[in-house]
């Protein structure tokens, strides 16, 4: 039987980058695990034993969110998966995360592209959340991942970053909504990250990593653990009146 103090997050697109490094931080606190992976169940199978190494919990489940027609049976599953492994009805934690990127200008992003990224990014969170909020325990928490980009523009991202400052918005009226169930609903916003993102440019470009780096005042771009680290943070007790915020993760991107 789980316990009472027993806590458990479900993190979408949590079998690589930010949101698998989220897990693994959020692990290390004694945080058990609901993994969500799009195609990749064999890297989301290692995450899951990453934390049972850490001694924690994990499960992973297939999940797009970009098609919203599947959310009613996802969140059936999420039932049955938390009366089967942890003997409860609700979960803790909902951390937003999972993302892709497309780099294109403007004048030629495509109404396909456009799309994609508004399902993933702004309806598919929109409606994902809907679904699992009869699941997410009174005083529990959420937190929304948008980007840098929805504070400084730079050309190429201006789809993405709509869709961001969407979720910022949408993240303030959360809050104000669940408020009467004590559920506090926050926007983290990393910057520029070493990851695979929008196809590793910023980690496998040099170019592109030094001019981050020189418009950084830490003067270097970040890492995943700079982030997973900080979502963990804002979820701990210690950070239970915060709520409603945008924190940007970004060593101080153009400042």
């Amino acid at each position: 039987m789980a316990q009472d103090t027993t806590k458990i997050a479900l993190i979408t697109g949590s079998s690589r980058g930010l949101g698998r490094n989220t897990a693994l931080a959020l692990a290390k606190k004694g945080v058990d695990v609901i993994v969500t992976y799009r195609s990749n169940e064999a890297e989301a199978k290692r995450v899951v034993s990453a934390i049972a190494e850490i001694g924690g919990k994990a499960v992973a489940l297939q999940l797009d969110t970009s098609d919203t027609k599947t959310f009613d049976d996802f969140a059936a599953k999420i039932r049955q998966l938390l009366q089967d492994t942890w003997q409860t009805e609700q979960f803790d934690f909902l951390v937003n995360n999972a993302g892709i990127g497309v780099y294109a200008p403007f004048a030629e992003t495509t109404e396909d592209e456009f799309d994609r990224l508004m399902n993933i990014h702004l309806k598919g969170v929109f409606f994902l959340t809907q679904k699992l909020l009869p699941l997410i325990k009174d005083g529990g928490r959420i937190v929304n991942l948008s980007s840098g980009l929805a504070r400084f523009a730079l050309p190429g991202y201006a789809a993405y970053a709509a869709m961001k400052g969407a979720i910022e918005v949408l993240t303030r009226y959360l809050a104000k909504e669940l408020g009467q169930r004590q559920i506090a609903v926050n926007v983290v916003a990393p910057g520029a990250i070493e990851t695979d993102f929008a196809e590793g440019a910023v980690r496998d470009n040099p170019e592109i990593n030094s001019f981050i780096a020189s418009q950084t005042a830490l003067g270097r771009v970040g890492l995943p653990d700079d982030i997973g680290g900080a979502i963990a943070s804002l979820l701990s007790e210690d950070n239970r009146w915060v709520n409603a915020q945008r924190i940007e993760v970004s060593g101080g991107m153009f400042l």
